[in-house]
C-alpha cells in the first residue's frame, strides 16, 4: 500500500506584494530612502532624474520611497518610482 503524504508550505509573504508586476516581476523593487525631489524631478540613488510628471512615477501605498530598476540594479534605468503624498 502507498501511502500519499504531503508537506504543507505555506507561501512567503512577499514584503511588498502591491507592486504591478509590470513595474518590478517581484524582484525589481526596493524601498529607497535616497530620492530627492529637485525642481526638474525625483533624483534617483543612480543619479537619474525622472520627471514628476512621468508615466513611471505612482503613488507609494506605504508613505515611502520604492524604486524598481532593471533587474533590480543599483545603476538600472528606473521602470517605476513609487512616491508618497507630497507635504504641503
Amino acid at each position: 500500500m502507498v501511502v500519499a503524504t504531503s508537506v504543507f508550505t505555506p507561501d512567503i509573504a512577499v514584503a511588498h506584494d502591491w507592486y504591478p508586476f509590470a513595474c518590478c516581476s517581484n524582484f525589481d523593487c526596493r524601498a529607497v530612502g535616497a530620492v530627492k525631489e529637485r525642481p526638474e524631478g525625483y533624483v534617483v540613488p543612480s543619479g537619474e532624474v525622472v520627471p514628476m510628471t512621468d508615466k513611471r512615477v505612482r503613488h507609494s501605498p506605504d508613505g515611502l520611497f520604492h524604486w524598481c530598476t532593471v533587474a533590480g540594479k543599483d545603476d538600472g534605468k528606473t521602470i517605476c518610482l513609487f512616491v508618497p503624498p507630497r507635504a504641503f
